[in-house]
């Protein structure tokens, strides 16, 4: 990988300079299910995020597959990655550190709306989008992510939004969007349909804007859609509950939504929907997830009404899937 990219390929540290950058692990920002990660400084001074793997067996497929997939990005909505470390079983990724976190503090936040404000959520859903359209038709290899979610979106100064995370991300040619993959991967309450099972279609881009769809909803919401997949639940799965009250046209005050900013609300649930179409066939592409948000709120139309609660019944709850990093965390930040 190193030859192949030239003088274009993140630098590659030794363990013991990681230990330096980290001060020796001594500021902890956050720790997922694949590894810890620590604040640092490298020696041009800059601030950088360093996560350092931990439990590594194998060739590191999966630590390779990551290098690869952001070290040949270079989008204002990716995260940047500085370098890494690949010595025997200690790897280490370091990236560009962002000051405000992952988005998930935020949005599921005691008052979300007050921290961060529905302008500012709005335009980072458009920033989040941008990244995709990037990763999914910009890229020398396109690049399918497969675990967009709150907490894999980071936050810099300005909060302006950086995918991260892309242990789970699959390359492929530039005039192909399908991908041939066995198992499911990415994080329960957002993973797409046809990537657990084929029955539903074909793997492709498509996969992550459902994720995407999900996201918005919980943006909105404030909510994780997950919390309603229970035995008997008396609370209805909030896809289907967001569905209704649009429908219904009674408002959007549940959702803490104002009459001044219920545009806002309106158009990014309606995206969100469109979104999360169980036919692959029927989302929107992510290029079209940006017209759409470019269009007045009265030129979108309405979705489809799924049945999206008897759907994720269907789904066996104990499969294999994986995860880039672990859900319901405690972090400041996880990349």
């Amino acid at each position: 990988m190193i030859v192949s990219y030239g003088s274009l390929a993140p630098k590659r540290y030794m363990y013991s300079e990681v230990m330096k950058i980290t001060s020796f692990r001594s500021d902890q920002l956050g720790k997922g299910g694949y590894g810890v990660v620590f604040k640092g400084r490298i020696h041009d001074g800059r601030l950088v995020a360093v996560k350092i793997l931990h439990d590594c067996k194998g060739n590191g497929d999966e630590f390779v597959n990551e290098v690869m997939s952001i070290g040949r990005t270079s989008h204002i909505n990716v995260v940047s990655l500085h370098g890494f470390c690949l010595e025997g079983s200690k790897r280490a990724l370091i990236y560009e550190y962002m000051p405000n976190g992952s988005l998930d503090r935020y949005i599921y936040s005691q008052n979300p709306k007050e921290i961060i404000g529905w302008e500012r959520l709005y335009a980072i859903a458009i920033g989040i989008a941008r990244g995709l359209e990037y990763l999914h038709h910009s890229c020398n290899t396109r690049i399918v992510h497969f675990d967009i979610k709150p907490q894999n979106i980071l936050l810099d100064r300005d909060f302006s939004p950086k995918i991260a995370d892309f242990g789970l991300a699959k390359l492929c040619h530039t005039k192909e969007s399908k991908l041939s993959m066995t198992g499911a991967r990415g994080t329960i309450g957002f993973i797409a349909p046809e990537v657990h099972s084929r029955t539903f279609g074909v793997v492709s881009t498509k996969s992550d804007v459902y994720s995407y769809g999900m996201m918005l909803l919980e943006m909105v919401g404030g909510r994780r859609n997950v919390k309603s997949i229970v035995a008997k639940s008396s609370e209805k799965y909030f896809p289907d509950w967001i569905f209704d009250h649009l429908a219904q046209g009674d408002g959007l005050q549940a959702c803490e939504v104002t009459s001044e900013i219920e545009a806002i609300a309106r158009k990014m649930i309606l995206i969100g929907l469109w979104c999360i179409q169980v036919i692959p066939l029927y989302r929107p592409t992510i290029t079209k997830v940006l017209e759409m948000f470019e269009r007045s709120l009265e030129d979108l139309n309405m979705p489809p009404k799924q049945n999206f609660c008897d759907l994720l019944e269907s789904f066996p709850h104990n499969i294999d899937v994986q995860s880039a990093s672990s859900t319901g965390l405690e972090r400041r930040q996880v990349l």
